[in-house]
C-alpha cells in the first residue's frame, strides 16, 4: 500500500497522514523495498502539478469563443512572453489588450484578483491618468496595478505610445503552457491543412 501510494506521487508525509503512520516508518518501509526517496526538486514539482488550478479553462466553446481563442493565442504568439513562470502579454493597442483580457476572463476563467497590470510609459506622460484610462477601458481595478516603469522622455525618440505599453500578467506556469501548446497545435494545423502558404 505504501509503495503504491508513493509511486502514485504522494509524498512520505502525505502517506503517513493518510494511513496514520509514523513518517520514519513510511521511509523505512520504502527503503526495504529499494524505492529511492525523491529529491526536493522532484517533490516540489509533483506538489506543483498536483496543486489545484488557479483557472478553469472552458472546454466546450461556441463559434465566437473559438474565434476569440484563435485570436488571443495568435496575439500571444506575437506579443507574449514564451519563457518564465507567468502569462505576460504586452501591447500599446487598447483593442488588442481588450481581446486578450476577454480571452483570459471568458475562456481561461482566470481569477480576477490574480491578474496584474504593469504600465511602461515616459516621464512626460501623466502616469495616474494613463492608469485611470486603462482601468476604465479594460474594467480593471487600480489595486491590480504594480509599480509602473517610467522611462525618461527622449526628444529624439520619434515613436511614442499615447497610452503607454501595458502588460497583462497572470502568474501560472500551467496556463502559460496551455496557451503555448494551443499556439503550437494551431500553427501545425494551419500549415498541415494548407491554411498558410509555406
Amino acid at each position: 500500500m505504501i509503495r503504491k501510494l508513493y509511486l502514485n506521487n504522494l509524498s512520505g508525509p502525505e502517506i503517513a497522514r493518510k494511513l496514520g503512520l509514523n513518517i520514519r516508518w513510511v521511509y523505512r518501509c520504502l527503503e526495504r523495498q529499494n524505492i529511492q526517496r525523491r529529491t526536493a526538486v522532484v517533490g516540489n514539482k509533483i506538489r506543483f502539478e498536483n496543486s489545484p488550478l488557479s483557472f478553469s479553462f472552458k472546454s466546450k466553446l461556441s463559434r465566437s469563443e473559438e474565434k476569440l481563442l484563435i485570436a488571443a493565442v495568435m496575439l500571444y504568439y506575437g506579443e507574449g512572453a514564451k519563457t518564465g513562470q507567468c502569462v505576460d502579454f504586452a501591447n500599446s493597442d487598447p483593442l488588442m489588450l481588450k481581446i486578450f483580457l476577454k480571452f483570459l476572463r471568458e475562456i481561461c476563467g482566470v481569477k480576477e484578483t490574480r491578474l496584474r497590470f504593469y504600465l511602461y510609459c515616459f516621464s512626460n506622460q501623466n502616469t495616474n491618468a494613463l492608469i485611470r484610462y486603462w482601468c476604465d477601458f479594460l474594467n480593471i481595478s487600480r489595486e491590480n496595478f504594480t509599480k509602473p516603469y517610467i522611462r525618461k522622455a527622449d526628444i529624439n525618440l520619434k515613436r511614442t505610445t499615447k497610452y503607454g505599453v501595458l502588460h497583462i500578467r497572470y502568474s501560472d506556469l500551467r496556463l502559460l503552457r496551455k496557451i503555448l501548446n494551443y499556439n503550437s497545435d494551431l500553427t501545425k494545423k494551419l500549415l498541415k491543412n494548407g491554411g498558410v502558404a509555406e
